[in-house]
This record gives structure tokens, C-alpha cells and sequence, in this order.
């Protein structure tokens, strides 16, 4: 899904970029008081992605930023006829969630932004994500700009890939996700199919 020369060189851009970025934050909070040790890259007080979203889940309703305020919020992005990293991460964020126990967890919101809105109807993914955990939350571009608009404000790569047939195709992505605090603020790019307990970690400083 992600293996294609273009996907790898967008991989390669972002994390530098991401690195980039990190590296000046650390420049200006270095006299101020120390930043917990996340085990995802830390992107506190970065600028250059998206800083909230805009879209309908699968009810039809558009979501926000301010509808999840006082939860961690995981954004993550996928398609539900992804083969690999997509159903593994999903399943390692269903994991830790269990591993945090029922008080924390209920302060964490996943969001599964797809890329693939041509096949991913409200219904499937609804379907989708309640599988993994009933409390997951699906989003769904209604149209192409809402789709170029998300992908672009968090800088994620997305492009089909043609299959042998016209349904067949998958979807090169960046196999990345966005956290932010409960206060609504961007925190961390995590890399998906990490395993459950950099989640567990990271999200339960994020909580304290």
C-alpha cells in the first residue's frame, strides 16, 4: 500500500519537514520548562499542519475540533479495503485503549478520516470502524476539495493505485496519524503499526 517510489519519497519529505519543525520547537522552548518525553515525534507549538478539520461523519453530521474538547483526539487516516497498516493500527489503538482502562479511555476520541470516499460509503464505514471499537468515529470527504483541503492542511499524501480491475485499486497513503490534547492543540505525528504501547504511553500523558 505504501511501498510505491512516490509514497516513499513523500514519507521521506514529511518526516523531514516533521524533524525540521521539531527541531525549531525545541530551539524555542529550551529555557522553559522541560516537555514530556513522548515516545511519537512531539510537534507542540508547530505550525506548518492543520491546526483543525471540518468534515461529515457518517451520519451526515459535520465534526469538528470542538465537538471532541476535553479528549485526546487521534486522527488517522486510511482507507477501509486497506490490506495492512490501516486494520493493524485501528486494531493497536482498540488495544490501547482496553490497556488504559475505561476512565482514560473515555477521554480518548479516534477519528478515521478516509481517502477513498469513492468506495467508502457512510454505511461501510461505520461498519468499519464500530468492529474495531464501537467508540471510533468515521469522516468522510463529501467531495474532492473537502478530501484536497484535510489531506493538504496535515500533509498527507494520498494517490489510487490501479488494480486489475476498475473496483480493485488501492490507495498509497501516508501511514501516519495526528494527536491532539485535550485542549484541542496539536501534539504528535505518530506512525502507525507501532503497537499498542507507545499509544498507551503517549495518550496518557497527554491525559495527566
Amino acid at each position: 500500500m505504501q511501498n510505491s517510489p512516490l509514497a516513499r519519497a513523500s514519507r521521506v519529505a514529511l518526516v523531514a519537514l516533521v524533524v525540521c519543525a521539531l527541531g525549531s520547537a525545541v530551539l524555542v522552548s529550551g529555557c522553559g520548562k522541560q516537555q514530556p518525553a513522548f515516545q511519537n515525534l512531539d510537534l507542540t507549538g508547530n505550525k506548518q499542519f492543520g491546526s483543525d478539520f471540518s468534515l461529515p461523519d457518517t451520519s451526515g453530521k459535520t465534526r469538528t475540533l470542538a465537538d471532541y474538547k476535553g479528549k485526546a483526539v487521534v486522527l488517522f487516516f486510511g482507507y477501509t479495503h486497506c490490506p495492512d497498516v490501516c486494520p493493524t493500527t485501528m486494531a493497536e489503538l482498540s488495544q490501547a485503549l482496553q490497556q488504559m482502562g475505561p476512565e482514560d479511555a473515555k477521554r480518548v476520541q479516534v477519528l478515521f478520516v478516509t481517502v477513498d470516499p469513492e468506495r467508502d460509503t457512510p454505511a461501510l464505514l461505520s461498519q468499519y470502524v464500530q468492529a474495531f471499537n464501537p467508540t471510533f468515529v468515521a469522516l468522510r470527504p463529501a467531495n474532492d476539495a473537502q478530501l484536497q483541503k484535510i489531506t493538504k492542511d496535515f500533509r498527507v499524501y494520498y494517490a489510487k493505485v490501479p488494480g486489475k480491475t476498475p473496483d480493485s485499486y488501492t490507495m498509497d497513503h501516508t501511514a501516519a496519524s495526528y494527536v491532539f490534547d485535550p485542549d484541542g492543540k496539536l501534539r504528535l505525528f505518530a506512525r502507525d503499526g507501532q503497537g499498542a504501547q507507545p499509544w498507551v504511553h503517549d495518550l496518557k500523558l497527554l491525559l495527566d
